[in-house]
């Protein structure tokens, strides 16, 4: 029997390039609560939980109606990988209690949509350790360059020649960041989000925004604008 899907939202307080970045307000709405109305409209969820050090995410995520997991200093450092935070949730359970799968929303995919997270949860099959959102790159690797002394050389050696058009490069595509569907006895198991075969979900480049820097920020808030003006999917 199915002991459901838990959305996980990371969410701590420190931040290098944006500081507070899980508390930012996009489109009036801190992103960390973003997340978590993203999750709570998900078919696929069912229930929401944020890891946090932070006191003032911790009120703003109950006041959303999350569930709150205080995790130590420890793991909230900026080098913290994911899956320790995620498997400090699960440990906080009981194992009866614990989910048969693991979603992660991070707070910086603003323009994730509830469909996108049910999307990837039906992706997930016994064949699959993980599912991973991924969208198409910007800028091609098969495009960039090495400076070896005083010559320009491929990052990619053996690929195709330099100059060849863009049209006729093979396809590349990124991790976005926006969602992972993880089973949990894999990421109980091998400790990691991605497992050994981690099967892709493809976004958009529009809904694939990671917020990083105050440029992105703005970015998105603009995309967002486009698509409430056009009628769009935001």
């Amino acid at each position: 029997m199915s002991r459901g899907t838990l959305a996980v939202i990371p969410a701590r307080g420190g931040s290098k390039g944006l500081p507070r970045k899980n508390l930012l307000a996009f489109a009036g709405t801190p992103l960390v609560v973003r997340a978590i109305e993203q999750a709570k409209a998900s078919r696929s969820v069912d229930e929401v939980v944020v890891s946090t050090d932070d006191a003032e995410i911790a009120a703003l995520a109950e006041r959303a109606g999350a569930a709150v997991v205080r995790r130590p200093a420890e793991l909230a450092l900026d080098g913290t990988p994911t899956a320790p935070v995620l498997i400090h949730v699960l440990e906080a359970r009981e194992a009866g209690e614990r989910p048969d799968r693991v979603v992660t929303l991070q707070p910086t995919s603003p323009l994730r949509l509830p469909r996108h997270i049910d999307e990837a949860v039906g992706l997930l099959t016994r064949d699959f350790d993980a599912v991973v959102s991924v969208s198409p790159v910007g800028h091609s690797p098969y495009k960039m360059l090495s400076i070896d002394g005083d010559t320009l050389r491929p990052l990619l050696e053996g690929g195709p020649p330099p100059g060849t058009p863009r049209q006729q490069l093979p396809p590349v595509y990124q991790e976005n960041g926006a969602v992972y569907v993880t089973w949990t006895r894999i990421l109980l198991e091998q400790r990691s989000i991605w497992g050994k075969r981690a099967r892709p979900y493809l976004m958009d480049l529009e809904s694939s925004v990671d917020i990083d820097t105050a440029f992105d920020l703005l970015h998105a808030e603009a995309i967002l604008a486009a698509q409430k003006t056009s009628g769009g999917k935001g």
